[in-house]
């Protein structure tokens, strides 16, 4: 088997896709009217499923994590410590929610935590000072 991508489940498509494209960066195109949507960063593929829409399809109910939830992260890496300073306030002041602001770990990354608007994590960090 090969990894083809990751799944996520959302809630409000137009708006995690404005998150994504806008504030991220993510690479997304989208018309508005296919209920997925397929989005890539640096390569790696992602794909947001509506929730109605996949229970519905699996004729299943799923439990989702309500508020910042913990299941996961998305981690995402700039050059430097200082970027990772800039990134986060970047991101912050488009619409991001902070979880952690900038920290240097004592085994040297500098590593933030905002929030999408759904509450999925997502990491922003370095290694290089």
């Amino acid at each position: 088997m090969k990894l083809d991508g990751i799944g996520i489940f959302v809630v409000n498509m137009k708006v995690m896709v404005d998150f994504y494209k806008n504030v991220l960066g993510f690479e997304i195109e989208w018309d508005g009217k296919e209920p997925n949507v397929m989005l890539k960063k640096d390569g790696v593929l992602f794909m947001f499923y509506g929730r109605n829409d996949f229970q519905n399809m699996t004729n299943n109910r799923f439990n989702y994590a309500k508020g910042i939830n913990g299941h996961y992260e998305i981690a995402l890496s700039v050059p430097k410590h200082t970027d990772v300073d800039l990134t986060y306030e970047n991101v912050i002041s488009k619409g991001a929610k902070s979880v952690m602001k900038p920290t240097t770990e004592p085994w040297g990354q500098r590593t933030c935590y905002i929030a999408d608007p759904e509450g999925n994590l997502i990491e922003i960090g370095s290694f290089n000072r």
